[in-house]
């Protein structure tokens, strides 16, 4: 990446595979550059050098308008933040991607996953309405919903508090294994990574 000051590796030699159904924690301290391998994973980012294979395609090889079309057949996503549209009901913000798709009953598929995360009966609630731990349901109910083979989770339990991290992440680890997907996540959570097959830790951007 360049600055004024030069250019910033922020990622450097980072040589890995993540097999089909496995679930993976990406760890570090703060500024380690989890979050930036996750984002080139998912095909958010590209690099400067080297490639990414999402499956047999070659994310860096793609067009940004490829690489959204890779991202919405193959990936979902659940985020520390939410990431929910505050004008949709829970419903439609799970019913969007469903649409999006083309998937069939999307809106019968949204009120499956929305009481399989325990959100029945809260349907028809805005974001603000619901508490965090129940955004974050929603959002799960989303990512699950999707159907997607490959699924990334930045700091999913990360502005939760204790109590309700744990709900989530039985949640989260319940679903995806009843799903088969594989999941790559970013924690600072020891005790989330260590519910993983495995860690991949990166130090000044670099495997370790």
């Amino acid at each position: 990446m360049p600055t004024t000051d030069g250019t910033l590796s922020i990622l450097k030699g980072i040589d890995l595979e993540i097999k089909e159904g496995e679930s993976v924690a990406i760890v570090g301290v703060s500024g380690s550059g989890k979050s930036t391998l996750l984002g080139m994973l998912a095909g958010l980012d590209t690099p400067s050098s080297g490639k990414v294979f999402l499956g047999d395609h070659d994310l860096t090889a793609m067009t940004e308008e490829q690489r959204a079309k890779v991202r919405g057949d193959s990936v979902a996503f659940v985020f520390q933040n939410f990431q929910l549209l505050q004008s949709l009901t829970a419903l439609e913000n799970v019913m969007l991607p469903l649409e999006v798709k083309g998937l069939d009953k999307p809106g019968e598929k949204a009120e499956h996953f929305l009481d399989r995360v325990g959100l029945k009966g809260r349907h028809s609630h805005y974001p603000k309405q619901l508490s965090g731990g129940e955004q974050q349901r929603v959002a799960l109910a989303r990512a699950f919903a999707s159907n997607a083979p490959v699924m990334f989770a930045d700091e999913p339990t990360g502005n939760l508090d204790t109590r309700t991290g744990d709900k989530i992440a039985n949640l989260l680890f319940d679903m995806n294994k009843e799903a088969g997907t594989t999941l790559v996540l970013v924690t600072h959570d020891p005790d989330l990574a260590n519910r993983c097959d495995r860690q991949i830790e990166i130090n000044a951007g670099e495997v370790v």
